[in-house]
């Protein structure tokens, strides 16, 4: 089994019994199970009646933390677990996560030697006919995957939460969101409001407060919590919450949605500097600034729609799996409504330990689905 960066000619079909799309935390967690339960590389036997493929959408092993900005360190993330059978190795509290979280992917990528195939960018999974237990295709920039069942890890990154506000097109100033931002010092020495409540918010907003002039918006009063996080209490909590929501259908939040925020030094730090005085949404945006809810003006020469991220889901859009909330039912990992279709880093498995126990949960899922129906070809393959 082979970790390649292979690319398949647009018009080629191959088969695999399972694609994994995404190569995140959760994605690799995928793979790992998927390969401990018996499930051989597509790519090394192609015609196997228990393959795998990774597609991942990246140049590089990373996941979204390749991306994340430069400033942020190991020391400010919310820990980052180990991913299974691979334990990380000492990592610098000052190095930037961009960095150090890759080289450790990269690392368990390698040592694992999972069948990964980037950069390839899904366009969409669709079923292959109307038989409720037939194959499903998946559909890419480098041609198409037939498949009995699909693990989908591809996270949030590529799907920002863009907000519109009156007057938003005429502003002169900068508008970026989470997603653009690399550095404060590119935005030093000006006045900056900074949109949103959540974790990349806070930690985007004490930093830009050491060189520019900041001020904080939010529609609700954020919610700072007392006390140490403690994973197994404050997690399994959090994790009943998003569960009950998805397996409702109910579309589920951000993290902080559900925890609130925690006092950290840099956000003490940040209050101490008068950074943390919220205000109210501002009613519109005007050319070289905003007005404020109570109808003064605030001149500013940036804003950083620091808003947040939903599922990157569009590419299942075919598949109809959205109810009317816009939420997806899910049952543990599956799709309630296609149950070939599994969905791992999303809703109550959104952190990096859930990333991994839902990757263990979709490959033992998948496996017990393929072994009570029996062992047989995929339509076409032999």
């Amino acid at each position: 089994m082979t970790v390649t960066s292979e690319r398949m000619p647009s018009t080629s079909q191959r088969a695999a019994t399972v694609v994994v799309i995404g190569a995140g935390q959760a994605g690799l967690s995928a793979g790992f199970h998927l390969q401990k339960r018996g499930f051989a590389s597509a790519l090394d036997d192609p015609s196997g009646e228990r393959t795998f493929v990774m597609l991942d959408a990246d140049d590089a092993p990373g996941g979204a933390w390749q991306h994340r900005w430069e400033s942020l360190r190991m020391a400010t993330v919310n820990g980052i677990f180990d991913l299974p059978g691979f334990p990380k190795p000492p990592i610098d509290d000052e190095e930037p996560s961009r960095t150090a979280v890759p080289r450790y992917f990269a690392a368990f990528e390698r040592e694992m030697r999972l069948p990964i195939l980037r950069p390839v960018a899904v366009a969409a999974v669709e079923r292959a006919d109307d038989d409720p237990e037939g194959d499903l295709l998946v559909s890419t920039d480098a041609g198409t995957w037939r498949t009995r069942a699909v693990i989908n890890a591809t996270g949030s990154w590529n799907n920002p939460v863009l907000p519109r506000y009156p007057g938003q097109d005429a502003f002169e100033g900068r508008q970026l969101h989470t997603r653009d931002y690399v550095s404060a010092d590119e935005l030093a020495g000006l006045r900056v409001g900074v949109v949103g409540g959540g974790i990349s918010a806070v930690q985007q907003l004490e930093e830009l407060s050491r060189v520019a002039t900041t001020r904080w918006y939010t529609r609700r009063e954020p919610v700072f919590l007392e006390g140490e996080f403690e994973p197994e209490v404050t997690g399994r909590q959090v994790i009943e919450r998003v569960t009950a929501d998805a397996e409702a259908g109910r579309p589920t939040g951000s993290v902080v949605s559900y925890t609130g925020l925690l006092w950290t030094p840099y956000e003490r730090a940040a209050k101490a500097r008068g950074a943390l005085d919220r205000r109210p949404m501002f009613s519109r945006i005007e050319p070289r600034g905003v007005r404020e809810a109570d109808g003064t003006f605030t001149s500013l020469d940036a804003i950083l729609w620091a808003t947040g991220f939903k599922a990157d889901l569009a590419h299942l859009d075919p598949l109809g799996l959205r109810n009317e909330q816009g939420g997806i039912t899910v049952r543990g990992t599956q799709v309630a409504d296609e149950p070939r279709v599994h969905l791992i880093g999303f809703g109550p498995s959104q952190s990096t330990v859930g990333g991994n126990r839902a990757g263990r949960e979709a490959a033992r899922t998948i496996d017990r689905m393929l072994s009570g129906k029996g062992a047989r070809a995929l339509v076409g393959t032999s």
